[in-house]
């Protein structure tokens, strides 16, 4: 767009949000100034809506002048918008992408989660006080642990004669020799609490609104005492490491409360000055009963943190007796938390760390120091919007309403940049717990793209690079004693987490998962030579910070699991796969996948029939019925373990493809081994056979869907290759059943979908969304609370990004060379709509939208990667070839009707 056009305004000035500046000269020149820089262009007022473009530190921004004569500040296109259909215009049916609530929260899944990956928070929202419930990613029980069991061989030789006998109800017994300590804990950090004065008691009914907007990851809170109104804001800022709450009243001098930090962890606290409360503390160095040793009690893991408080002029802190900090007659108040741990990896004891979690907390509070709350604010949303916006999905029933023009767009641009937050609409009236509650009646498919987004939040709010992964209940946990110890799952609910980051456009947030990877491979090599007498790596059901790999303690039906590493491991290629990142294969994924298959080569041993088999083997904590009738867990070569095999010698053999490594020994073994593994069978009704025999199962209804990896996520069972087994499979979850947890759910939605099969994907997207009463939930199976949390019950946040990636795989699916379309979409429920930004393999961003339950434009591009796709859209099928830089646009007979540079997009 030209900037170099005449200006018929000189010396007029335009404020550009809090920071920026715009000023006409004499010499017709716009200067643009804010920090830490300046820049002038020549451009024309003279429309009531004008654009310029400039650059800074890197980004691409652009002005916007209202017609009231006000500029805000908008960045370069979000990555969402780099196309868009040209045959259609979409009305803007969609509701706010907000979670609302109109009370403060009750339960602990009333609150809102926020985070920036390490630090997280869950705000109640009360009215007399307000209570941020803090975490901190490294807050765990225990020290490192050692991982092997020398007693280990000699029990696994009488498990595998007692399997090799047919004795498996034995074999399972003899099986708890093989298990070892229980993993770890996560803890909490504690809590701040605002407490106001009492006149906030008596707040002016229907005044009061709380809510999450995706939009930003911010947190707001309003409602009115009198005539003045109070409000709230609360975000974490990764770029700058804190939590962040403003408290403001419309009446100068109206805000008055008092501040506490607390804990339920061991701690100490102190006042740092006027302002300043210093909080500091440790873990326990062992995890609550059944104790490892219990004579033992190591250091643990130390903590801080530091909460600072700013107010306006005129205000006053005092410092009171309890360690709280008390603020009268101030216009607004800015707490800012910061904190740390001495937490210095899997590998070193905490009492040997050199970290000071004091000093690095009053470091990072000094490092910001000098920043506002605008500036804190606006590093926030450039670092969390550059990947929030890089997917929209809009979903609608009806097409009637959806033909308009295209100030729908340019409306939505500017209340976005203006920031009017509490605009009021029709929907504030409604909360979120009410859509959910009418969701069975009204089907209404703007809540999905709320639940989808709310996934895609979620992952980037709990896990970024350089931090923890995120485990079973995110960062999120307000107990000593979470349940099943907050401990990251390897058996489904670790895996589940980072399925949407790749099809979700969220690479970034799966770095922590190959670090992790990385530190499992460490321990699980002393684990697989110690317990195993193999080389290679190995990890089991369960692990914690410290990157255990041996198995969990108790029966074999859960603990005896030794896949989980292998299964790990298809997310590094899977990584590739979308990314086309050679380096990435090469120097992270191919040496961890060398170690896992020399496990799984050495783990294999020769069975009858020249078979190779896995001894013993488990199907994830599910039981049958052996043929003398009795229960057990224990047999040989589960189709879960065979699947993830194949599918992980598989990935190497492509791996070693791509890196010119095909003629190394490793390999060769590999593929002689792949020949030898035992093909998934069908069952006499029909259904996939869950172990290698055709076992009586007690519990046709089972939470785990293991027997279907190949289906999904695993990629041996296609409807194109394999029609007999995915008959096979649909029959086998027509058995399963609907009900189960959220997590068992968000995997049926998957499951159906690579089926092709969008009536069923659909009634189990239907099945989750389902409230749940926090007071009784031992009486729900899944569903949702009030924050959208997903439940078990209690909660766990795997279904949340299940879901995204669910919802995805019914619209886009991939293999490195064939993208498929719209593969189950139900036409009927979701007629209209448009996804933009979604990723496939290959290295392709793909953009479709459709009328009517009909395909009517798709928009493909790639940035560095020239790719020929195969296109698939019910039945039809061409070949596309795309070129790194362009984008391309389809019209519904997949014929191209338009191209240009990526680079164009990017500035348009």
């Amino acid at each position: 767009m030209p900037c170099g056009v005449s200006v018929s305004q000189p010396h007029t000035p335009y404020r550009l949000s809090a920071h920026y500046s715009v000023f006409f000269n004499s010499s017709k020149v716009l200067s643009l100034s804010f920090l830490p820089f300046s820049f002038s262009f020549f451009a024309s007022v003279s429309l009531s809506l004008l654009y310029i473009f400039f650059v800074a530190s890197g980004f691409c921004w652009l002005g916007v002048v209202m017609e009231d004569g006000e500029w805000v500040m908008v960045r370069k296109p979000a990555e969402k918008d780099f196309w868009n259909p040209t045959s259609m215009d979409l009305a803007d049916t969609s509701k706010p992408l907000k979670v609302t609530f109109s009370g403060p929260a009750k339960h602990w899944t009333d609150a809102i989660p926020i985070g920036n990956g390490r630090l997280g928070a869950m705000v109640w929202g009360g009215i007399a006080s307000e209570t941020l419930q803090l975490n901190e990613d490294t807050l765990w029980t225990g020290v490192p642990g050692n991982y092997t069991n020398p007693n280990a061989p000699v029990a696994l030789s009488e498990v595998r004669k007692l399997v090799d006998n047919g004795e498996y109800a034995e074999a399972t017994k003899a099986a708890v020799k093989l298990s070892d300590n229980p993993s770890d804990v996560y803890q909490l950090l504690g809590d701040i609490k605002v407490e106001f004065d009492d006149s906030h008691i008596k707040y002016t009914e229907g005044t009061y609104h709380r809510e999450l907007d995706l939009e930003s990851a911010t947190v707001r809170v309003k409602y009115s005492v009198g005539d003045v109104e109070f409000t709230r804001e609360h975000f974490v800022s990764n770029p700058d490491q804190v939590i962040v709450t403003k408290i403001s009243g419309s009446k100068p001098g109206s805000l008055s409360f008092t501040v506490s930090l607390d804990s339920k962890l061991h701690h100490s606290s102190q006042e740092n000055g006027k302002n300043q409360i210093i909080m500091q503390g440790s873990c326990p160095g062992k995890r609550i009963p059944p104790k490892v040793i219990a004579n033992d009690n190591p250091k643990g893991i130390q903590f801080a943190a530091v909460l600072d408080l700013q107010i306006s002029e005129g205000g006053v802190v005092h410092s009171l007796a309890d360690k709280k900090l008390k603020v009268e007659g101030s216009d607004w108040a800015v707490l800012l938390l910061v904190a740390s741990s001495s937490f210095d990896g899997p590998f070193t004891m905490p009492s040997d760390s050199r970290k000071d979690p004091i000093s690095e907390s009053l470091n990072a509070l000094k490092s910001i120091k000098t920043l506002s709350y605008s500036d804190l604010y606006a590093h926030h949303l450039d670092d969390y919007q550059n990947l929030f916006h890089r997917v929209s999905l809009q979903l609608s029933k009806s097409s009637k309403s959806n033909l308009k023009d295209g100030s729908v767009e340019i409306k939505k641009v500017k209340s976005s940049t203006t920031y009017s937050y509490f605009s009021k609409s029709e929907d504030d009236a409604i909360s979120t717990a009410e859509r959910v509650k009418s969701f069975q009646t009204d089907e209404d498919p703007s809540f999905v793209e709320l639940l989808f987004q709310y996934g895609r939040y979620l992952l980037i709010s709990s896990s970024r690079p350089g931090i923890q992964v995120s485990n079973l209940q995110g960062i999120w946990n307000k107990d000593i004693e979470p349940a099943w110890d907050g401990a990251p799952h390897l058996n489904i609910n670790l895996q589940m987490n980072y399925w949407p980051s790749l099809s979700c456009n969220l690479k970034e947030c799966q770095e922590p998962l190959f670090d992790y990877i990385s530190s499992l491979s460490i321990n699980g090599s002393k684990t697989a030579k110690v317990n195993y007498e193999a080389s290679g790596w190995v990890a089991h059901q369960v692990s914690d910070i410290w990157a255990k790999t041996s198995p969990d303690r108790g029966e074999a039906v859960w603990a005896l699991w030794p896949m989980g590493g292998a299964w790990l491991c298809t997310h590094l290629w899977e990584h590739y796969t979308y990314t086309m990142d050679k380096d990435f294969l090469k120097d992270k994924a191919y040496p961890l996948l060398e170690g896992c298959t020399s496990f799984l080569l050495d783990w294999l041993i020769e069975g009858p029939g020249g078979y190779l088999e896995t001894n013993p083997s488990t199907s994830p904590e599910h039981m049958f019925v052996a043929p003398d009738g009795k229960p057990a867990s224990v047999s040989y070569s589960s189709t879960m373990d065979i699947a993830i095999i194949r599918e992980v010698f598989s990935e190497i053999l492509s791996a070693a493809e791509v890196l010119g490594r095909k003629n190394d020994a490793l390999i060769g073994k590999i593929r002689e081994a792949q020949t030898k593994l035992l093909p998934t069978k069908i069952a006499r009704d029909g259904s996939i056979m869950e172990w290698a025999q055709d076992f009586q199962d007690p519990d046709v209804h089972h939470r785990h869907l293991s027997h279907l990896f190949g289906l999904f996520p695993g990629h041996t069972i296609t409807v194109e290759k394999t029609p007999d087994l995915c008959k096979a499979a649909d029959y086998t979850l027509f058995k399963r059943g609907e009900d189960g947890p959220g997590w068992s759910t968000a995997w049926k939605i998957a499951l159906w979908a690579r089926l092709h099969n969008s009536e069923h994907a659909y009634r189990m997207v239907k099945h989750l969304i389902s409230l749940v009463d926090p007071t009784h939930e031992s009486d729900f199976e899944g569903g949702l609370y009030s924050n959208l949390f997903t439940a078990h019950p209690p909660f766990q946040i795997d279904a949340n990004f299940g879901f995204s990636a669910a919802v995805a795989e019914m619209l886009v699916q991939s293999t490195m060379k064939d993208l498929y379309l719209l593969p189950a979409l139900p036409r009927d429920k979701w007629a209209n709509g448009c996804v933009k930004g979604l990723k496939a393999r290959g290295g392709v961003t793909v953009n479709i939208c459709w009328q009517e339950g009909d395909l009517e434009e798709v928009g493909l591009w790639s940035k560095e990667q020239n790719s020929v796709e195969r296109l698939h859209y019910r039945g039809t099928i061409i070949k596309a070839k795309i070129s790194s830089g362009k984008v391309y646009t389809l019209n519904r007979e997949l014929k191209c009707v338009k191209t240009y540079s990526l680079s164009e997009a990017a500035f348009s």
